[in-house]
């Protein structure tokens, strides 16, 4: 099982959404100790797509110049990461109502026209394969699902978009007001369970 680890908060070991990926990782291990995990830290910053890379993005491989070739070389190393996993974990913690910008740098670097989904005069196609997807959302003190919560739709819609659609949200919200984390490392147990024991 080779896991994909996907981390935004700053705060260290400040963070809840951290601790709680912490839990999800040990647990896998117990589950599955031949399981290795990809860590990819967005809060050191994503390089943002520019010109080169958007004009990298439309020419075809086998004629892109070295500046474009440089330019998408992030991007293709994280999609390679995404295409190497079997299961995918976000940690996302909810700001200002929706993802972190370092959270949506990522997506921008690994959703990408005709290299993880493409556009037909019917509609849009996925082109990665699905895979077993966690989210652990951590909120101070707006609920998940209610009208404040921006982060969750944009979530699974971008996700589904690229064809992931096998995505489970671990609910840690309002915790300015609710002690949910040991809910939470529950509802990871629950979730890692079935793959990680059919995985082993």
């Amino acid at each position: 099982m080779k896991i994909l680890r996907v981390q935004t908060s700053p705060r260290g070991e400040n963070s809840e959404s951290r601790k709680l990926g912490d839990h999800l990782i040990a647990k896998a291990k117990r589950i599955d100790p031949t399981s290795t995990t990809i860590l990819r830290d967005v809060s050191t910053g994503v390089a943002l797509p520019d010109l080169t890379w958007i004009g990298a993005s439309f020419t075809d491989a086998d004629k892109r110049d070295a500046n474009q070739v440089r330019a998408l070389a992030g991007s293709e190393q994280m999609i390679a990461e995404l295409e190497a996993t079997d299961l995918l974990v976000i940690e996302a913690p909810l700001w200002n109502f929706s993802i972190p910008a370092s959270l949506k740098a990522w997506f921008d670097q690994v959703v990408r026209a005709r290299r993880t989904f493409r556009m037909s005069e019917t509609g849009s196609e996925g082109l990665l394969k699905d895979r077993k997807t966690i989210v652990i959302v951590t909120t101070g003190g707006v609920p998940l699902g209610s009208g404040y919560d921006f982060a969750t739709p944009y979530i699974r819609h971008i996700l589904g978009f690229i064809g992931i659609t096998g995505v489970t949200f671990i609910d840690a919200g309002r915790l300015m007001f609710e002690n949910k984390l040991d809910k939470a490392r529950v509802e990871i147990n629950t979730t890692l369970a079935g793959p990680l024991a059919r995985a082993a």
